[in-house]
């Protein structure tokens, strides 16, 4: 085996041909799950295998006391060479780079919307104005008036300008959310579910991407952390909370969607009678959980199967 150190602690390993196990004489072993994508895209295309090994750290920390480019690269080719990594699979773009880059540029455009509807809320009460609940032009129009009280006036108009702006790329990334979930089957068979809208089934259709590479619907709530720790040693066997790996995006979106179920969907089903039922024993946050990981395992189960919710 020999193998040679690239930057970033990129290894490219060459096998001998005595060892028929190995997919191919070649092999790059990156361990930055950031470019992971952009590697895997444009090594695929020649017969190159890429593998991200993040999870291999310990095993690195063990074979070498320092930490550098050269020694995390013979780690790698070490690994590669006796197989003691698992090969992870990236999502190809565009149908999941380019619907989490909208819900990733969404959410920090809502989150300023917000603050500065705070903001606006709590000048105008310091004047001893108080503008009307709501949101849009109504709302818009009313803080206006606001605009003619002395020393108030700059900066609610300044405020207001840039209220406008957030308001209008966020109805603009709604459209793109929205078109997207049109063309998509999987995404119109996942809003079935109440409580389940445009963000949550592009993330999660996005994310799983080829179904099949689970062999069951309950791996898919372990893939998006949302089953409990277990740490087992001799007579110590204790149960913790959930592991929170994978995807955080989609398993905050699957939360969100549980809490809707719980708090604002109309009707009596199953699924929701069942977390009610938890809520009431264990309490409504752990009963979001439950229901959030049971969310991912129906949800995986419709995209399987090819069918809608039945509640």
């Amino acid at each position: 085996m020999a193998f040679r150190v690239l930057p970033g602690g990129m290894a490219i390993v060459r096998f001998s041909a005595s060892l028929p196990f190995m997919p191919g004489s070649c092999q790059i072993i990156h361990d930055l799950f950031s470019h992971v994508y952009t590697i895997n895209a444009q090594a695929k295309e020649s017969g190159v295998f890429v593998k991200e090994s993040r999870q291999t750290h310990q095993s690195l920390k063990a074979l070498k006391a320092n930490k550098t480019d050269p020694h995390g690269a013979a780690g790698l080719a070490q690994l590669a060479r006796t197989g003691f990594y698992k090969e992870v699979y990236v999502t190809p773009p565009p149908a999941a780079h380019g619907v989490r880059s909208v819900i990733t540029t969404r959410n920090p455009l809502v989150e300023s919307w917000v603050r500065l509807d705070n903001m606006i809320g709590g000048l105008c009460a310091t004047f001893g104005f108080k503008p009307d609940p709501g949101q849009g032009k109504a709302f818009i129009d009313h803080v206006m008036e606001a605009a003619n009280i002395p020393g108030l006036g700059q900066s609610i108009i300044a405020l207001l300008a840039v209220k406008t702006g957030l308001m209008k790329q966020i109805k603009e990334m709604d459209l793109v959310l929205r078109e997207f979930s049109h063309r998509s089957q999987s995404c119109r068979q996942l809003m079935s579910i109440p409580g389940v809208g445009v963000q949550t089934a592009a993330a999660f259709a996005a994310a799983i991407d080829e179904v099949g590479r689970f062999r069951q619907s309950r791996t898919a709530g372990a893939y998006f952390g949302l089953v409990p720790r277990r740490h087992q040693s001799g007579e110590i066997d204790w149960t913790g909370r959930i592991t929170k790996q994978g995807d955080s995006m989609v398993r905050k979106l699957l939360y969100e969607a549980a809490n809707s179920i719980l708090t604002r969907s109309r009707g009596s089903f199953a699924l929701k009678g069942g977390a009610m039922k938890i809520a009431k024993r264990r309490g409504l946050r752990k009963a979001r959980v439950a229901l959030a990981h049971r969310l991912a395992v129906i949800m995986h189960a419709m995209l399987r199967d090819g069918t809608l919710f039945e509640a």
